[in-house]
């Protein structure tokens, strides 16, 4: 029997909504609305298209250099982004999780990262994708499961598709954005440039991102509407970013929640968000995704 790239395929749905995640990196890989698929995606027997759909952890977006001091000690990840030279997205995205429960509804998958080159803790993280009236809900909790303190973030990548980036209507209600070098790493967190003030709904147009926010105002939530769909992107109060990204060809766009900003490992503008861990400590938090 054929093995696919990603593992097993295991769905789930709920009246006109369904959802497929896959066993390697508990990738969100699909989810459509009556028979509309709204993710950049790929097919089952293909391989991973970029980052899309991935769980991003124990740290979302980037390390600079693959390097970082914690509790002293400087660690030396691969660096997995040769362009930027840094360690991007974590350890869990290509690695296969285990099944733990499983619903028509919803399903929930488990993985540890074990100390390999760069990291020496054990880190439990199970998540829970479930469907609903609501639309998609999906919940994480990470665990220390070593005998020393751990660093941690977290953060999903769903790449929705749309005809053309430019006429979508986004509404992004932070205050505040980080402004980045040539190789995308935190240089400061800044008012918002008038270009990237998305606070009253407007036309993407000829705008490109690949930026970062953060001091939500109000509830965390990010609406992108197109002529012929919408979606919403919500977190609940454990997420403080998002990062937005157009693809080049200008046919999707990522809404990522994140719990900490780029570089978080690192001394920075962003290393406020990173959550530290001690042996037997949890952290979680949920977001979804509402469509229309």
């Amino acid at each position: 029997m054929m093995i696919l790239p990603t593992g097993t395929q295991y769905d789930i749905s709920h009246g006109a909504l369904t959802a497929v995640v896959t066993e390697v990196g508990a990738t969100l890989r699909s989810l459509s609305h009556h028979g509309r698929e709204v993710l950049w995606t790929y097919g089952a027997d293909e391989r991973p298209r970029g980052f899309a759909g991935a769980t991003l952890a124990p740290w979302p977006n980037r390390v600079r250099d693959g390097a970082y001091r914690f509790d002293g000690v400087t660690h030396h990840l691969p660096v997995n982004e040769p362009g930027f030279r840094t360690a991007i997205h974590g350890l869990l995205f290509d690695v296969p999780w285990r099944l733990t429960r499983r619903s028509d509804e919803a399903l929930t998958l488990s993985a540890v990262v074990y100390p390999q080159v760069g990291w020496t803790g054990t880190l439990r993280v199970e998540q829970t994708f479930a469907l609903d009236d609501e639309g998609l809900r999906v919940s994480f909790t990470a665990t220390n499961a070593g005998d020393s303190p751990l660093p941690f973030g977290y953060g999903a990548h769903p790449l929705f598709q749309f005809p053309d980036v430019g006429r979508v209507v986004l509404s992004l209600p932070f205050a505040r954005q980080l402004r980045v070098d040539d190789r995308l790493l935190p240089v400061e967190i800044a008012d918002l440039d008038p270009s990237f003030d998305f606070r009253e709904a407007r036309a993407i147009g000829e705008l490109s991102f690949d930026t970062a926010f953060t001091e939500p105002l109000g509830p965390w939530q990010v609406r992108a509407e197109g002529p012929d769909h919408a979606v919403t992107v919500w977190a609940d109060e454990a997420f403080g970013w998002v990062q937005l990204y157009t693809r080049p060809e200008r046919g999707a766009l990522a809404i990522e929640p994140m719990t900490c900003g780029p570089d978080a490992f690192n001394d920075g503008p962003t290393h406020d968000g990173l959550l530290r861990l001690e042996p037997g400590e949890s952290a979680s938090g949920t977001w979804g995704v509402r469509l229309s």
